[in-house]
């Protein structure tokens, strides 16, 4: 399975890719999309949307992973970053990847295992995690750790359907009772 990361931005956007098999994970590439921030909104949006798509094409994927967006105290900010995620959804979803949203806190855990870390953990986790791999940045780390926690979830998610479908196939059929009209008694009123 390949799996797109992408840690939304309006001025950085940080996409990261890995392929997944088992429980051996591969870096394949990682990098940042940039928007100038002298650009008009509109423009800036169009620019990150064909620099993602072009990476969904590079790479293909199977699927993909986005970190949900947290809301400050900063309420424009907030929005232009509302925006930024719409292209981060977007992109894959016209590609018809399906799409994986995990909170930050949710990502920390699964890559780090505690839901707080600090950044430079989640940096050191990952390069312990994909040894070898240049990091483009801290948005692509962000982006190759939401990767990682999307693949883990994938694959508990996997072995839950299996454990289910083998636990059906297990379980004797019951057959339903047949009811006769002669044998139903009618109450009497």
């Amino acid at each position: 399975m390949r799996v797109l990361g992408i840690d939304p931005g309006l001025r950085n956007m940080g996409w990261g890719v890995i392929d997944v098999a088992g429980s051996r994970i591969t870096h394949v590439a990682n990098g940042v999309c940039h928007s100038l921030a002298s650009d008009d909104l509109a423009i800036r949006l169009l620019s990150l949307f064909d620099q993602l798509a072009d990476v969904v094409h590079t790479h293909q994927p199977d699927c993909a992973a986005v970190e949900q967006t947290f809301v400050n105290k900063d309420a424009v900010a907030t929005l232009k970053l509302g925006q930024a995620r719409a292209v981060a959804l977007l992109v894959p979803a016209q590609f018809g990847l399906p799409i994986g949203e995990y909170a930050p806190n949710a990502v920390k855990k699964a890559v780090v295992g505690v839901g707080h870390a600090a950044k430079q953990q989640v940096e050191h986790m990952i390069k312990l995690q994909l040894p070898g791999a240049k990091l483009a940045g801290a948005d692509a780390v962000d982006a190759l750790a939401i990767a990682i926690c999307h693949s883990h979830h994938a694959q508990s998610g996997a072995r839950l359907h299996d454990a289910i479908q083998k636990a059906a196939a297990k379980r004797p059929a019951v057959k339903a009772p047949s009811y006769r009209p002669s044998t139903i008694k009618k109450a009497s009123a």
